[in-house]
């Protein structure tokens, strides 16, 4: 059995946009990441959507600063950026490391 992931904290509802947004886009960078992709097509098809979520990401920043919400609560967002696994999903995005494994 598969252990129950941590809960995500409490999130404004523009801050989850914000996470899933940036997340969207962290996926598509790692799906054109010339050194991890191995066709041309898949490459463009995710450079071609990351133009919406890079608008989706815009949008979710311009809801949070016109609500009010200056501040970037750092911690808070970072923790809920590891529970949906973005540790992993933003290590698609570097260049992969010639020594390791």
């Amino acid at each position: 059995m598969v252990p129950e992931p941590p809960p995500l904290p409490a999130l404004t509802r523009a801050e989850g946009e914000l996470v899933d947004a940036y997340l969207e886009v962290v996926d598509l960078l790692g799906k054109i990441n010339p050194s991890r992709s191995t066709h041309t097509y898949g490459a463009l098809r995710a450079a071609q959507a990351l133009v919406g979520r890079a608008v989706a990401l815009r949008e979710a920043l311009t809801l949070m600063h016109a609500r009010g919400e200056s501040e970037v609560h750092a911690d808070t967002l970072a923790r809920a950026l590891r529970v949906l696994d973005g540790e992993r999903r933003t290590g698609r995005v570097t260049v992969p490391d010639p020594h390791a494994s």
